[in-house]
């Protein structure tokens, strides 16, 4: 047995790898954040709420409950600096991490480091205990992409693989080879909001998410679900293509079925 303390963002999915977790015989903690968690996430589960930026009574209430590992899960929309209102412990972490704070992945990989060598916590990756809910290599629901949609898919990989190392986003929408939109801070949701009014005459275009080259896996692997298909659809695309074993597929059965209702495609691919 593990006594693992899950960091839980918002939506469902911190619920289902906590039960997850208990289901394996771990002992699970999950911490919320105000404005960010869902209530619902931690209902009958040992619990602590705290504001975003409150490092110090999170760090004491682990060691109370003797966690030894950490799993960060779901997504945390990122506050200003003027928002966060650290305390003293995070404002001593910020003042360490420096610069390496404003971008995700600097921020997440030195929180992560800051944890490990600093407090005695070993930091997981949530696919390490719910490796069921990874995407896998090739199409999951009844539809494959046609060689129209092969170019597009390879046109967005280049894309991510381009910006991935500037920190920006995990996902881009193209159509017949142009890029629609690229996600920035707003997350996959919006960008397929946005990139709706954008879509041009023709075969519908293709979200495509992939991890960054420098991200740790552990802490914020691309997820799709049910929400993802519908946002696509509405947005006029034809196809998901994902990294393959290294994407949350959440709500698979859900998932799968709004794709084939809606007879989008969506496909797990070579991440390289």
């Amino acid at each position: 047995m593990t006594r693992i303390a899950i960091l839980a963002g918002g939506g469902r999915l911190p619920r289902r790898l906590a039960e997850a977790c208990r289901d394996q015989g771990h002992d699970v903690h999950v911490v919320g954040f105000d404005g960010h968690t869902d209530s619902a996430t931690l209902e009958g589960f040992p619990h602590l709420w705290v504001a975003l930026g409150q490092a110090a009574p999170v760090l004491d209430w682990m060691r109370s409950c003797a966690v030894t590992d950490v799993v960060f899960f779901g997504p945390l929309r990122r506050p200003s600096l003027t928002e966060l209102r650290p305390d003293w412990r995070a404002a001593a972490f910020f003042a360490k991490a420096g610069l390496r704070a404003f971008g995700d992945d600097g921020l997440m990989r030195a929180i992560a480091r800051t944890l490990e060598t600093e407090e005695g916590f070993k930091v997981r990756g949530a696919h390490e205990f719910w490796g069921a809910a990874l995407l896998g290599a090739g199409p999951l629901g009844t539809l494959r992409p046609d060689a129209d949609a092969a170019v597009d898919i390879e046109r967005g990989t280049a894309v991510l693989r381009q910006i991935g190392p500037a920190d920006v986003g995990q996902a881009v929408v193209v159509q017949q080879g142009l890029v629609l939109g690229v996600e920035a801070i707003e997350g996959t949701d919006a960008l397929l909001e946005r990139c709706g009014p954008l879509r041009r005459p023709g075969p519908g275009g293709v979200l495509v998410k992939l991890p960054k080259p420098q991200q740790d896996r552990r802490l914020d692997l691309p997820t799709i679900g049910p929400v993802t298909v519908e946002k696509a659809a509405a947005a006029g695309l034809r196809g998901i293509a994902a990294a393959a074993g290294a994407t949350i597929a959440a709500d698979r059965a859900r998932l799968i079925e709004a794709a084939d209702r809606h007879g989008l495609f969506v496909v797990g691919i070579d991440a390289g």
